[in-house]
């Protein structure tokens, strides 16, 4: 395909396909076709719900010549399985974070994709939001002068009192590092480039935790990650920045600071797509709204289709996936060591969006 909107087909119907369907099938320059899961009915029923004229297997949905971007909305440990199958059928691919859970089959993508002159972009695509695209914007306009250190923070005795099945949370591929760290860790290489080093510590309140919600209430299940997570992470420009991922803590709470020389910038959850920006400077705080899409999950994937069509590349690309990926292996492993790790990939930051860059416009005929 050389032109026009982008046919698109979803991979996974589970609980988060809702904001994504709900999204891709409001974006004019997207054409979501087909929605496919092991589960065919929960397929069709997702299918039905928002009006995607097919569903059904994963194998019919590649056999669409006009899906030009599958979205891989499958559990962790199987995106790269699903993502390589789509690759091989000529698709380019979303995929839901993390990338990989291993630096070999993240590199394994990222060459398949190289080798098919395909692309394989990766959530989170908040950091295409105001929020954090405004942050940028502050940041390189010189409002805090010349950034120096972040401090973030997220904090949360866990999810496992109100998610009914938690247990992939707590498991290979999630705990509080893996599960939201992209979220945090895309932020600070989007303000302050590429990581170079990782010091930290890691470990494991308990070995077992009990689901607390849903028709599993009472069970217990395994815990075989760590769930709390302190790193410093020093970049290759010279700044640092430190990061807590807990959940085990009773307090809950997020923060995110870049402190420059001239003043403190409290940035928006990450985890989130907009919210008001606070600097403190000599002067006393200053509010700031956050410009730009107040849209959430699925951006990215308007943004990728754009790219597509223009040959320039995307934002959230497959190699700044592969880096945060690079540097939370680094965190565990400097966790378990107690010793530095050096990160030895690293990526071109991309420049930040137009502040009228919209996802709702029609750009593609």
């Amino acid at each position: 395909m050389s032109g026009g909107r982008v046919g698109v087909g979803v991979i996974g119907a589970g609980v988060i396909s809702n904001q994504y369907l709900e999204n891709l099938t409001s974006f004019p320059d997207l054409d979501v076709r087909f929605v496919a899961d092991i589960d065919l009915d929960r397929a069709r029923a997702q299918a039905d719900k928002f009006g995607v004229p097919g569903s059904g297997t994963v194998e019919e949905l590649l056999a669409d010549e006009a899906i030009e971007i599958v979205v891989n909305l499958t559990i962790p440990k199987v995106h790269v399985e699903v993502a390589l199958q789509a690759l091989a059928a000529g698709k380019n691919v979303w995929s839901e974070k993390p990338f990989a859970l291993d630096r070999a089959s993240g590199r394994e993508l990222l060459d398949a994709a190289h080798a098919a002159g395909l692309r394989v972009a990766t959530a989170p695509d908040t950091f295409l939001g105001s929020g954090i695209q405004s942050a940028r914007r502050l940041i390189e306009n010189g409002d805090i002068g010349a950034p120096l250190t972040a401090l973030t923070l997220m904090q949360s005795p866990g999810p496992e009192s109100w998610h009914p099945n938690p247990d992939f949370l707590f498991q290979e591929g999630a705990g509080p590092l893996f599960d939201i760290g992209p979220y945090y860790l895309t932020a600070l290489v989007q303000m302050f480039g590429p990581v170079a080093r990782v010091s930290a510590s890691a470990s494991r309140a308990r070995e077992t935790r009990v689901i607390g919600s849903g028709p599993r209430a009472g069970e217990e299940f395994a815990v075989t990650v760590p769930t709390h997570v302190s790193a410093l992470y020093e970049f290759e420009s010279g700044q640092t920045a430190q990061a807590v991922f807990s959940f085990d803590s009773k307090l809950g709470r997020t923060q995110f600071e870049v402190a420059g020389v001239d003043g403190t910038l409290v940035v928006p959850d990450p985890n989130t797509f907009e919210g008001e920006l606070l600097v403190h400077g000599s002067d006393g705080i200053e509010t700031f709204p956050s410009t730009g899409t107040t849209d959430s999950r699925g951006i990215g994937v308007v943004e990728l289709a754009r790219a597509i069509r223009a040959g320039v590349p995307e934002r959230a690309s497959g190699e700044q996936a592969y880096h945060v990926l690079d540097i939370m292996v680094s965190t565990i492993e400097a966790g378990e060591s107690r010793t530095p790790v050096e990160v030895e990939s690293t990526v071109n930051v991309a420049p930040a969006l137009p502040e009228d860059w919209d996802p709702r416009a029609a750009t593609l005929a």
